[in-house]
C-alpha cells in the first residue's frame, strides 16, 4: 500500500525542519570571525592589556594601502603603499605607543610595503625576515619560535599569513584582514596560542578610551 499523503508531507516537514535546526546550530556555533577589540571595553575584557602588559601577546599587522592597488599616490616604489597608507600606519604607530612598546620586537616581511608600513608606524628602519612573506601551516610554530620569553611581538605581514594563523586557530572562515588591521595573539603558559581579538585600524580611537587622547 503507498503511503498516504499526510504521512508523505509530514515527513517532508520533518526533514526540512532538521535540516534548517542543523544549519542554524552549525552556523551559531562556527566562529566567523575573531572578537572585534574595538567594539567599547572589549580590549579590557578579552585581557588584552594584561597581556601585553606581561609581554605575552603576538600582533600580527597587515599593511597598509598598496600602491599598486589604488589611485592615491604612492610614497615611494609602485610595489609600496601609498600616502594614505603612511598616514594611516603613523596613526597605528602611535595606537601601539599607547600600548606601550618598551618589552616589545617589531619584525617585518622584506617587501616593500610591509617594511614602508613598519617604519612609518615605528620611525624607524624595519628588522626584517623572509618568513614573513609566506608563511603557510607552520606558521604558529614559526612564531613561537621567535618570540622572546616576556616580550611582546608585531610582525608586519600580509593579510594571506593572517588568515593561515586564523585558520590553524579555529577561525578558518574570518574575513580577510583590512589594511593596517591587527590580529591579536596570546602565548599560553602551555605554549599554545590563543586569539585574543582583531581590530581595524579606524577602531582603535575607541578602543582606548580616555588613551586615545595620545594618538
Amino acid at each position: 500500500m503507498p503511503p498516504r499523503p499526510h504521512r508523505v508531507r509530514k515527513a517532508m516537514v520533518w526533514a526540512c525542519t532538521t535540516t534548517v535546526a542543523i544549519l542554524v546550530s552549525g552556523f551559531v556555533l562556527w566562529p566567523g570571525a575573531p572578537l572585534d577589540l574595538g567594539a567599547a571595553n572589549q580590549m579590557e575584557s578579552a585581557g588584552m592589556y594584561r597581556h601585553w602588559n606581561s609581554g605575552e601577546v603576538i600582533a600580527l599587522v597587515r599593511h597598509a594601502e598598496r600602491c599598486d592597488r589604488s589611485p592615491t599616490p604612492c610614497v615611494g616604489p609602485a610595489d609600496g603603499i601609498t600616502l594614505t597608507g603612511s598616514s594611516m600606519s603613523r596613526r597605528l604607530g602611535r595606537a601601539f605607543q599607547v600600548l606601550g612598546m618598551e618589552s616589545t620586537d617589531v619584525i617585518s616581511s622584506p617587501a616593500t610595503r610591509t617594511r614602508q608600513t613598519a617604519e612609518f608606524m615605528f620611525g624607524q628602519p624595519a628588522k626584517t625576515q623572509d618568513w614573513l612573506l609566506s608563511c603557510g601551516s607552520e606558521l604558529g610554530e614559526t612564531i613561537k619560535a621567535h618570540k622572546a620569553p616576556r616580550r611582546n611581538l608585531v610582525l608586519v605581514t600580509h593579510s594571506d599569513c593572517i588568515s593561515d594563523l586564523e585558520s590553524q586557530l579555529g577561525f578558518e572562515h574570518a574575513p580577510h584582514s583590512q589594511y593596517n588591521s591587527s590580529l591579536f595573539v596570546t602565548l599560553n603558559s602551555d605554549g599554545t596560542l590563543q586569539i585574543l581579538g582583531s581590530i581595524k585600524v579606524e577602531d582603535w580611537q575607541q578602543a582606548l578610551g580616555p588613551e586615545a587622547a595620545k594618538l
